[in-house]
């Protein structure tokens, strides 16, 4: 069984916009769900995270005022929508899901039950 899904990456130009979505099991659609990102030679960091009781989100300084994270309950599906994208943006982005309550290691992609498989963003300059 596959728990987390994302799709939506693809090639843009800088600049641009994409919108990535993760669906999700019930296994995995809990507490708080992130985004991360990892490029080739690089460590994995941290794109947002969302409590998904709340609704409060969490961004590094990195993705404040360009990409937003939302949910939709419905669905058991979580966003990654991201404008203003740069060549530096071009990583494999992956979507983790059942992570702490209050996503206290949102930061640091501690304590997640569940992680994709990933979807390829590149943004040419």
């Amino acid at each position: 069984q596959v728990d987390l899904v994302e799709s939506g990456g693809g090639s843009v130009q800088a600049g641009g916009s994409l919108r990535l979505s993760c669906v999700a099991s019930r296994s995995a659609y809990k507490n708080c769900m992130g985004w991360y990102r990892q490029a080739p030679g690089k460590e994995r960091e941290a794109v947002g995270a969302i409590y998904l009781t709340n609704g409060r989100t969490y961004y590094p300084d990195s993705a404040k005022g360009r990409f937003v994270i939302s949910q939709d309950n419905a669905k058991n599906t979580l966003y990654l929508q991201m404008n203003g994208l740069k060549p530096e943006d071009t990583a494999m982005y992956y979507c983790a899901g059942d992570g702490d309550i209050g996503c206290w290691g949102w930061l640091y992609g501690n304590d997640f039950g569940y992680w994709g498989q990933g979807t390829q963003v590149t943004v040419s300059s």
